[in-house]
């Protein structure tokens, strides 16, 4: 079981410093939800973590290895990444398309074989698309190629998982069933890390939660103990608080903190 971890990760974006020593732990068995207003730093240390952005200060380990040492057939096989908005090309069928996340496993010239194709059965299944496996998949909508995305991730059998706001264009229904989905993935040892926009989500279905400001992790732990009403008004300039039902958190919104 794989461990992730931001290390004082400083990041720029063009001529703009947007992560200032930001730390993260992503551990197996857990789901972490990276939280934070817009602007924060939530996709940018997102990418830090599977090093479509480098850092300029700080380090991605993947145990104790940094994972610019990593060979990037290596990487495949370890972190598997959702985008907030994926590509989709014209021509290639939902199930071609969760195929190529196969290819970290298999390389590109090597046949697919027949547990390969159980495996695309297998993600296809568990995010609700068996039954678009044939369709283009430009003729989906964006929820469901947000779907397919997720599957082809999950196509990798990788260690680690990052999504960016998986659940950004899915309706109630299957925004539950993705995090329903990644709660069982975690119990089985993956580690996942996920942002939302959502706090209530976060709140109710991640295990930890790291709040992002400023390009700054300023606190991380378990939800009720991180989404404070202090900290619901100093960061995101709400009123709120969590209470427990019945063993399920549950994030109460009271409104704006006027200014």
């Amino acid at each position: 079981m794989t461990r992730l971890r931001a290390c004082g990760v400083q990041a720029r974006l063009g001529e703009r410093t947007v992560l200032h020593g930001a730390d993260l732990d992503v551990v197996p068995g857990e789901v972490l939800a990276l939280v934070g207003p817009n602007g924060s730093g939530k996709t940018t240390l997102l990418r830090t973590c599977y090093r479509a952005l480098s850092v300029t200060d700080g380090a991605i380990l993947l145990d104790d290895e940094n994972i610019r040492d990593l060979r990037r057939r290596q990487m495949a096989r370890t972190i598997g990444v959702s985008t907030q908005e994926p590509v989709a090309f014209g021509g290639v069928t939902v199930r071609e398309s969760v195929r190529l996340g196969r290819s970290a496993r298999r390389g590109w010239l090597e046949p697919f074989r027949k547990d390969d194709e159980d495996v695309v059965a297998r993600v296809l299944d568990q995010v609700s698309l068996s039954s678009y496996a044939d369709r283009d998949v430009t003729e989906l909508s964006g929820g469901e190629r947000q779907r397919v995305s997720i599957a082809r991730a999950l196509a990798q059998d990788p260690q680690v998982l990052l999504l960016d706001e998986p659940t950004n264009h899915l309706d109630l229904r299957h925004q539950l069933g993705v995090l329903d989905l990644l709660r069982a993935l975690a119990a089985d040892g993956l580690a996942v890390l996920v942002t939302l926009h959502d706090l209530r989500l976060a709140a109710e279905y991640c295990d930890r939660i790291a709040v992002l400001d400023a390009g700054q992790v300023i606190d991380a732990g378990v939800p009720e103990h991180v989404l404070t009403p202090e900290l619901l008004d100093a960061v995101f300039g709400v009123r709120g608080r969590i209470r427990t039902d019945e063993g399920r958190r549950i994030l109460e919104l009271h409104g704006l903190i006027e200014d």
